[in-house]
């Protein structure tokens, strides 16, 4: 199976914002919080405008780019502790 470059550098885009998201999860409540949620906020913004790019391509790798948005969003949102 061959993969075409622009959806091999897709995929590893989506990995390394994937990343990100898991890294500011490791890094909460820690002194590099406000550093793992900059990483986080610049990652949703690169898969968000991979997502828009991905429409050019076909829908299947933007529907792969959407999916990966929506996992970020619930690893950011979902766990966070309420604030008080």
């Amino acid at each position: 199976m061959n993969c075409s470059p622009i959806l091999c550098i897709l995929g590893a885009v989506q990995l390394l914002a994937l990343s990100t998201a898991g890294v500011a999860r490791l890094v909460e409540g820690t002194r590099h919080e406000w550093w793992g949620q900059l990483l986080c906020l610049i990652g949703l913004a690169v898969i968000g405008g991979a997502t828009g790019a991905a429409i050019r391509i076909g829908p299947g790798a933007t529907a792969a780019c959407a999916v990966t948005l929506a996992v970020m969003t619930l690893i950011a949102i979902a766990g966070s502790p309420r604030r008080r």
